[in-house]
């Protein structure tokens, strides 16, 4: 893991291979797959879609949730995607993007919008005294595993702001969220949030615990979302970029979110002695 000022080349996929298929027409097709079992499925949505809470397991465990999340937002055609994630590795530094210039995935390239990053690491640092750390070849998989679905769902190509969280303080949250709204005001584009849910409980206390985060999410609560994580009453290893999202999307107008569909690892293994949750939410203006 190197920390490294400036853009180099081209971030190749750590994941692609175990997380999900490196073959892109296999990769391809299991994305489809999960894309249309969720459209046929889909609640109606009254209202334009800002953002998507999307779960980021292995694509086998969590592509059926993930699949209402980007079902939700299918055709759509965004100049920009800021794709917000926590990161699990032990990086120092509070907020962290790409040093690269563009992600690869097996279904091709997406490049970064290093103009947008640079404006946002300015104001952000005007701010609270913060800006995105630029890595070179990180090994975070929860960025990444939404790229083929956002590759596959969208009816164009688009710029990438990657961003990865480790600092959920509600302020840090707050002024990342609102400040992603200020450079993405007046733009065509859409916020993902990435998260798993709570983490090796029985199914039915996962189902409790989930049910409650979910109803923050739903309710456009980042306060509520940060305040369940910390009391225990509801978890998320994305809290804070989920947090972050929602102050987002408030700014840019949204006034609900629905959620789209809940499961757990357990609907796929067949072991509900321990669990992870994997929800989808879709935010609305």
């Amino acid at each position: 893991m190197s920390t490294q000022m400036g853009f180099d080349d081209i971030r190749l996929s750590p994941i692609a291979g175990t997380w999900y298929p490196a073959s892109p027409q296999a990769l391809a097709a299991e994305v489809d797959h999960y894309l249309a079992q969720a459209a046929a499925r889909l609640p109606r949505l009254d209202g334009e879609v800002v953002g998507v809470v999307a779960p980021h397991a292995g694509i086998r465990y969590s592509g059926p949730v993930a699949g209402y999340a980007f079902a939700a937002v299918q055709g759509m055609a965004p100049d920009v995607v800021a794709v917000v994630a926590p990161m699990h590795y032990p990086y120092r530094q509070p907020l962290l993007t790409t040093a690269h210039s563009a992600y690869a995935t097996p279904l091709g390239e997406i490049p970064v919008a290093h103009d947008l990053l640079a404006v946002l690491g300015d104001r952000l640092e005007a701010r609270i005294g913060l800006r995105p750390t630029a890595v070179l070849n990180d090994p975070e998989h929860a960025l990444e595993i939404e790229l083929p679905f956002l590759q596959r769902a969208l009816s164009k190509p688009f710029r990438l702001l990657p961003l990865m969280l480790r600092d959920y303080r509600p302020s840090v949250c707050q002024a990342l969220g609102e400040t992603l709204a200020e450079i993405l005001a007046g733009q065509s584009a859409l916020l993902v949030a990435s998260t798993d849910l709570s983490h090796y409980y029985p199914a039915n206390v996962a189902r409790q615990l989930d049910e409650h985060m979910l109803r923050r999410i739903a309710a456009l609560d980042p306060e509520g979302v940060l305040r369940a994580e910390r009391e225990g009453t509801g978890f998320a290893c994305g809290a804070g970029p989920v947090a972050a999202v929602l102050w987002a999307s408030k700014a840019l107008g949204a006034r609900r979110g629905v959620v789209l569909h809940y499961a757990t690892s357990g609907d796929v293994t067949g072991d509900y002695t321990s669990v992870v949750g994997y929800g989808a939410v879709a935010i609305l203006r």
